[in-house]
């Protein structure tokens, strides 16, 4: 059975040279400030703020958040660190939303370092801003199984359905580095003969784009193995229809070769779209026609695309309660990486959420049922992962993350990655009848 191998990111030659392009992030020093009111208050605190604003009761939530950025912390324990982030979250919300109409919020200030998160209508799409999220992705692809769990599984799974090709396409949406593939073309790379391997990836930022294709290329020169690189470029832009529109356009373009095998890769990526679902559909269906002989999609178990505040914040801090404990429970209080990821990647994720609404919001999770009938409706149908599969998704988490919090369930021909009893990222794989 052909497997892809278990490489450790740090370790890896192509995460070497990614980190090398990446600017250095600072963050400061982790130190410890005593909190004055316990996490648990804290947290209700949090909750009962959530609830003012969601009655516009604005200067009873302003001095709640006042309380909770003075007491927060991003080096406290994880229930603490969750505040700080959540906090940071709904201050966003008062200032984005309802400064203009209430007074008090004139001298709303707080800290310009408890105020970091960027909206979409700020210009976020610097060089600077691009290159610590990047850090932060790469972190978070370092010390947690939530990039790795998806992208090994999804690998496995493309390398069971194209073996004995001799030409392979793979359409790869928002590649970002493109750390998935190097284990990928490796393993086809030890085919005799060889195969020829051609990736199409989108991605928002042409500079990123051409890195990875030239670390791409030349780790596939290093294995002797035929590769061309398309880039895809995509607006850098919040409008999500106007993405889908360059998308479809750009899918149009794209040159489909009858001798060639097409697989899709949906990772942790469609969900933005679900602010336009007939679009999404459209998009779905252009994929469905240009005959894949797989679709892997992976998405978070979560339902954060609720029209109502409340509810979406509660679902948010419930999903988000379960990844800072398993961060707490596999790093050290002091690990650079993991404030990298709370307050970077996850921070943009939760201010995304809880601050942001209309067309301006993008994390728009749904749950698993809600994809499954998406993708039926668009033409696909539902195939089950194999046993290899599974078992190597488990050693996985065995050898990289040996934490008896993290688990993994099939369900419905499914994987399920979950931290306790929270359910935190699926994975299936599609077809379409030939």
């Amino acid at each position: 059975m052909n497997t892809i191998q278990m490489l450790d990111p740090s370790s890896h030659q192509h995460q070497q040279k990614i980190n090398k392009d990446l600017h250095v992030i600072s963050l400061p020093q982790p130190v410890r400030v005593p909190l004055p009111l316990p996490s648990i208050h804290l947290r209700q605190l949090l909750f009962t703020a959530a609830q003012l604003i969601s009655r516009s009761d604005l200067s009873a939530a302003h001095r709640l958040i006042s309380i909770l950025s003075s007491n927060s912390s991003a080096y406290g324990d994880s229930s603490e660190r969750l505040v700080h982030s959540f906090t940071k979250a709904l201050s966003l919300r008062l200032r984005l939303h309802h400064h203009h109409h209430h007074p008090i919020f004139h001298k709303f200030n707080p800290p310009k370092s408890f105020m970091m998160t960027p909206r979409c209508n700020i210009d976020i799409y610097s060089d600077q801003y691009d290159s610590v999220l990047q850090s932060s992705h790469l972190s978070l692809n370092q010390i947690t199984p939530f990039i790795r769990f998806n992208q090994f599984t999804a690998n496995q799974a493309i390398l069971e359905v194209i073996i004995h090709q001799q030409n392979i396409h793979i359409i790869d949406f928002d590649i970002i580095h493109g750390v998935q593939w190097p284990p990928l073309m490796q393993a086809i790379a030890n085919h005799h003969p060889p195969p020829s391997l051609r990736l199409s990836a989108t991605g928002t930022n042409l500079n990123t784009l051409r890195q990875t294709g030239d670390r791409l290329s030349k780790f596939a020169h290093s294995l002797g193995l035929k590769f061309t690189f398309h880039p895809l470029l995509l607006p850098n832009t919040n409008n999500q229809t106007l993405i889908v529109d360059h998308l479809i356009h750009h899918l149009s373009a794209v040159l489909l070769l009858p001798t060639e095998t097409l697989a899709v890769n949906f990772d942790l990526y469609l969900h933005r779209h679900l602010n336009n679902r007939n679009k999404l559909l459209l998009l779905l269906r252009k994929i469905k026609s240009m005959n894949p002989k797989v679709v892997t999609l992976s998405e978070k178990e979560a339902y954060h695309n609720n029209p109502i505040f409340l509810s979406r914040f509660t679902e948010a801090m419930n999903y988000y309660t379960a990844v800072f404990e398993s961060l707490e429970a596999t790093l050290p209080p002091n690990s650079r990486e993991r404030v990298e990821v709370e307050q970077v990647w996850f921070g943009r994720e939760i201010a995304d959420i809880v601050a942001e609404e209309g067309d301006c919001r993008s994390e728009r999770h749904e749950r698993f049922r809600s994809w499954d009938v998406m993708m039926v409706s668009a033409g696909f149908r539902k195939v089950p992962l194999s046993g290899y599969a599974l078992s190597q998704a488990r050693l996985l988490l065995r050898l990289h993350y040996p934490c008896e919090g993290y688990n993994l369930e099939v369900v419905d021909d499914s994987f399920f990655l979950g931290w306790g009893d929270q359910s935190l990222i699926f994975l299936f794989l599609l077809g379409i009848d030939r």
